[in-house]
């Protein structure tokens, strides 16, 4: 099948979530017969030296410019005398939307793929049936924030975007011939909010075999790691509660323990917090961050979707503790897989018995590592999408 797949970001390198499970789809997709012209978007022209990796897999890849920077006062204002929300705003790029007009008038294509609800204003008006992945419900963590923001004063202009970012979102899921969500929570929401919605979960995945090749030797100290892109609100949110309420506790029971905060802008939010105990990097391959620690722990309280870390760290055998929202998305259980606790003493609680408790920790892990290879690994997600694209397009 001929595909036109837009996606926020070029992905490649593998540094967000986004990046991973497009550029994992894609090169499976394309194993499986369908040609995928890609149109993704960049921050700066220097992440174009990345495009030829895509074009491995791809028949073409075209690459447009977005705002470098959210929060700019050229943004705000766009926003501010637009009916778009902010989020829309970030993610537009001039002269993509001419681009794919231009290429759907020269060529045919059975489907269009777009990655997340905010690259649909660059699609023209079309008859091409579209897929749309919702990686995670935008409008949800962004209420979220603002319930949750400091400055009351500021609630109402950011609860106008919040409402405004609600409408677009409802707006998109119902142009589309099929809506994909990352998880059977997701899944409901959706469905609540449009009852007639098309809606099919593609989870997350994981190469398994790419993270189950050992590169690095545990370290000595038993390490407590956060792993995240940290321009999510939701990554950054769960880092303020692992380092105020959860790891102090640790620290006091394990008093040799270290503290890892790795991922895509860990050095611009959180240097602050850098010390002899916590580490704050962004690594270039994940793999010597999952390990090289002995325990993920993610305190999320916010978001949708299915986290890819979770797989990562369960193919790379290291055990995880965290909360039901952390979870969602997977058939993972509490004390089988996965250690699940809400209150942050008790996310504490539980990670210092399984650093005390070796017998716990290997059946935990093997538990986990045995589930990501028969249920989530990349080439059964690809297979189900590849599925939906032939039910989708009639081929």
């Amino acid at each position: 099948m001929k595909i036109l797949m837009l996606t926020p970001y070029l992905p490649f390198p593998l540094l967000t979530g986004g990046q991973t499970r497009s550029y994992n789809l894609i090169k499976r997709l394309a194993n499986l017969g369908h040609e995928i012209t890609l149109f993704c978007l960049v921050k700066s022209d220097d992440e174009k030296k990345y495009a030829p990796e895509l074009e491995k897999f791809c028949k073409e890849v075209r690459v447009f410019n977005r705002p470098e920077k959210p929060w700019t006062i050229i943004n705000i204002l766009r926003t501010g005398f637009s009916f778009f929300p902010f989020l829309v705003m970030r993610n537009w790029a001039s002269g993509e939307k001419t681009a794919v007009a231009k290429l759907l008038d020269e060529q045919s294509f059975d489907l269009i793929h777009a990655e997340t609800f905010y690259v649909m204003p660059h699609i023209p008006k079309t008859t091409i049936p579209i897929v749309l992945v919702d990686q995670t419900i935008e409008y949800k963590v962004y209420q979220h924030y603002v319930e949750n923001y400091k400055y009351n004063f500021l609630k109402p202009l950011l609860l106008i975007d919040v409402y405004k970012l609600k409408f677009w979102e409802l707006k998109y899921w119902k142009q589309a011939s099929k809506v994909i969500a990352m998880s059977s929570n997701d899944r409901e929401t959706m469905i609540t909010q449009v009852p007639s919605l098309n809606v099919e979960i593609v989870p997350n995945g994981v190469d398994s075999t790419f993270f189950g090749a050992k590169i690095k030797e545990k370290s000595k100290e038993p390490v407590i790691m956060y792993l995240g892109n940290f321009t999510w609100l939701q990554n950054r949110e769960a880092v303020e509660v692992l380092v105020e309420k959860v790891w102090p506790i640790i620290k006091r029971s394990v008093k040799d323990a270290k503290l890892w905060i790795i991922g895509k802008d860990a050095k611009n939010f959180f240097s602050s917090l850098e010390n002899k105990d916590i580490r704050i990097e962004e690594v270039k391959d994940v793999r010597e961050a999952y390990q090289g620690a002995h325990l993920l722990v993610t305190p999320i309280y916010s978001g949708h979707g299915t986290r890819l870390k979770n797989f990562e760290t369960f193919a790379s055998g290291l055990p995880v503790v965290t909360t039901s929202i952390g979870i969602g998305g997977t058939e993972a259980e509490d004390g089988k897989e996965v250690i699940i606790r809400d209150d942050p003493k008790d996310i504490a609680q539980a990670a210092i018995e399984l650093l005390q408790d070796p017998k716990k920790y290997s059946r935990l892990a093997e538990n986990a590592k045995k589930m990501v290879q028969q249920k989530y690994d990349w080439d059964q997600i690809a297979q189900k999408l590849s599925d939906i694209y032939k039910e989708v397009a009639h081929a």
